[in-house]
């Protein structure tokens, strides 16, 4: 894990403080991970919908037998019933 060092005005370092407290964090590092990953999360739900998004706005495409094949073959190797389990 590598250490940073920031420089943060008087009313952030304030608002971080009781941040911690409210929340129940054990230190400025934990409560700036939390932050951290909650941005992570919010950047992958937007990557996510941006790709979704993309994809409605392609034009439809036909599945070729391969695709067919694909995915018979991931909704049997999905499903017991069909494997006889």
């Amino acid at each position: 894990m590598i250490t940073m060092n920031i420089s943060l005005p008087d009313e952030m370092k304030a608002f971080i403080e009781t941040q911690i407290a409210a929340h129940g964090y054990a230190s400025t590092s934990e409560y700036l991970h939390a932050l951290i990953r909650e941005a992570q999360k919010r950047q992958a739900k937007q990557d996510l919908d941006a790709k979704l998004l993309e994809g409605l706005q392609s034009p439809a495409s036909e599945l070729t037998d391969a695709d067919w094949d694909g995915l018979r073959q991931r909704n049997f190797e999905r499903s017991p019933d069909l494997r006889g389990h």
